[in-house]
């Protein structure tokens, strides 16, 4: 049954009022992938009633209404995406489908929608504490770059005009907010709560202990080093054992952001997942051809939270974290089982992972204990001595899902680190995968091939790779299969000139790829490498980095790297002539696209038409 929508829904349930209304900007889905349901059922769990008010009419205070005036407090989400990540492309076009909306129908949410929605909330409950979460406040948290306007803008609490921002995955926070407000507290009580942000005047008594003041809104709106330096202090107070209370100032208020909340323990994350989620759209979406959403998880198993990856372009360790939260097997295997009874199942488990896959186990017991280093990252450049390889018991999950009645095969489609694989020497885990889990084409991403690219993004040399592709392509022919690797790439990342860009075209070329997989560099909220893409900073150790930021060149970019594609070759030869490199434009496989003009086919078949003209003419 799915939590109210709407005041005919509360009567049903034969309630008067709502403890907490939650606004999202996504279509109600009921699964646990969906953050804003997943809270409600959360709440739900906990005793509190809980109304969800899905896309509602952004232009009307009054549409927010419809299920009267929640007892504690209005929690705002803009959805499982950034509002402008989903609306726009990586060239600033509006997208053609929203996936998280019903038929997958644009313009069900306003641009920057948990500001917009939060204002809306206090206009429509004045005097009801509003409460702002989910992905893009979370990352908006700070005074940060915004792409689309190509301006600094302030945190997400003050241009919403909330009264708290939860940031994180939220459950332990609000679980803790929620006990201070109805036991008559205020959102002031609700200060010392790990894992949120609030606002105090100039002047008001600041938190001393743990305390540390980071660049100002003014500071890193005016001044691209402090921007840089901002993030890094950012950057490495991201622990939950130790990370310090971090202050900005905001003109006449100061921004207070208290460490974060601590990982969920297995028993936790059981208790969360296993709640009664109904997984499916709600039925008022019917007509409109549900959510599209839906269908990359509806048969998919989530393993763990977290990783340690720490690529730079990526948001996870800021939000979820880098310390992993594991469900039990017996928790997985439960959910695995009622898959294999829906109406719908194939016998295909879609996947079964996390953020990345195969970092299920931890792999460091310090960082579970005191949280991640400071100033080391686990895998770059190097694997850290005191990472300790840790696959063998998601090795047997796998196994135990796919021995399941009803299921034939358990895929993997979340993200893996081959570099990780690696340094397994027996090659277990690997041989699993190729035997057991690939369907065709094996997803990986090694972003690019150039050192200084590889070094901005935080990603291992393409050497790295090129190991592991050989290991895959010969336990492919040992096992018998044709399996192929399908590299992603990222066009136009800091770091990457035009010439990096064609050397990387280059050896595509000369491998004889032809990759689909590629994306153009997309600055989002608070990541390092969006930092970079503002800055031209590294923020680690202040040096330049070079960005290219005008769109032709990085459109040129990623023309180069779909180079095989004939609506790409225009804009392949003048980025070529750019890059001094119009060596690499001709006829024949050492060339990268052929000259302007019509193509060989038709200039062999236009001569061999003349001749036989001419010999025709010439016989009597």
């Amino acid at each position: 049954m799915f939590l109210p929508i709407n005041r005919q829904d509360m009567n049903l349930r034969d309630w008067h009022y709502l403890d907490f209304l939650i606004i999202t900007g996504d279509a109600l889905v009921d699964h646990y992938s969906f953050g804003s349901p997943l809270i409600a059922r959360w709440l739900e769990h906990l005793g509190y009633r809980v109304g969800i008010l899905a896309q509602p009419d952004w232009h009307d205070p009054a549409s927010l209404q419809v299920m009267g005036r929640p007892r504690y407090a209005v929690l705002v989400s803009a959805g499982n995406l950034d509002s402008m990540i989903n609306h726009y492309t990586a060239s600033k076009k509006p997208r053609r489908q929203d996936a998280y909306s019903p038929g997958g129908q644009t313009g069900r949410r306003p641009d920057y929608a948990a500001a917009v929605y939060s204002r809306l909330a206090k206009q429509a409950f004045p005097d009801t504490p509003v409460i702002l979460g989910g992905v893009e406040a979370s990352m908006r948290r700070f005074a940060h770059y915004d792409y689309w306007s190509d301006s600094v803008k302030p945190s997400w609490l003050l241009e919403g005009g909330a009264d708290l921002l939860v940031y994180g995955m939220a459950e332990l926070t609000l679980r803790e907010v929620a006990e201070v407000l109805a036991g008559g507290g205020t959102v002031a009580d609700c200060r010392r709560i790990a894992g949120l942000a609030y606002s105090l005047p100039l002047g008001a008594a600041l938190p001393q202990r743990r305390a540390l003041e980071i660049p100002s809104y003014k500071q890193v709106r005016t001044s691209k080093r402090a921007f840089a330096r901002a993030f890094q202090q950012i950057d490495r107070e991201q622990n939950f054992y130790d990370g310090k209370i971090l202050l900005q100032r905001h003109d006449d208020v100061y921004l207070v952001v208290n460490p974060p909340q601590r990982p969920l323990t297995t028993p936790e994350m059981d208790e969360i997942y296993e709640l009664p989620f109904s997984n499916s759209w709600h039925s008022s979406y019917d007509a409109q051809g549900g959510v599209p959403a839906l269908a990359e998880v509806e048969f998919s198993l989530l393993s763990h939270r977290g990783c340690f990856g720490s690529c730079a372009f990526c948001s996870i360790g800021h939000h979820q974290g880098s310390i992993i939260q594991n469900r039990s097997a017996q928790s997985i295997l439960a959910e695995a089982k009622r898959l294999t009874q829906k109406p719908n199942f194939k016998g295909y488990i879609h996947d079964l992972g996390g953020p990345t896959a195969n970092f299920r186990g931890q792999g460091c017991a310090k960082a579970r204990k005191v949280g991640p280093c400071r100033n080391k990252k686990c895998l770059y450049p190097q694997p850290c001595k005191n990472l300790k390889l840790d696959m063998h018991e998601y090795m047997g999950l796998l196994r135990q899902v796919a021995a399941l009645p009803g299921v034939k095969k358990v895929f993997i489609r979340s993200g893996l680190r081959y570099d990780y694989m690696l340094l397994d020497k027996s090659d277990a885990f690997l041989r699993q995968l190729v035997n057991n889990h690939v369907s065709g084409h094996l997803k990986v991403a090694p972003e690019h091939s150039q050192p200084r690219v590889l070094a901005a993004m935080a990603k291992p040399d393409w050497a790295v790779y090129q190991r592991f592709a050989a290991k895959f392509t010969k336990l492919n022919e040992v096992a018998g299969k044709k399996q192929y690797l399908l590299p992603y790439f990222i066009a136009a990342h800091p770091g990457c000139t035009l010439q990096d860009a064609v050397q990387l075209a280059l050896l595509m070329k000369q491998g004889g790829w032809r990759p689909e997989q590629v994306q153009l560099f997309l600055p989002s909220p608070g990541s390092k490498s969006t930092c970079m893409y503002y800055t031209g900073l590294n923020p680690d150790d202040g040096q330049p980095v070079y960005v290219a930021k005008n769109r032709e060149e990085r459109e040129m970019q990623r023309a180069l790297l779909l180079f095989s594609q004939p609506e790409q070759q225009p804009l392949v030869r003048k980025a070529l002539q750019k890059a001094g490199r119009e060596d690499l434009i001709g006829w024949g496989r050492q060339y990268l696209v052929p000259p302007a003009g019509e193509p060989p086919q038709t200039r062999r078949s236009n001569r061999n038409k003349r001749r036989s003209f001419q010999s025709q003419r010439r016989r009597p």
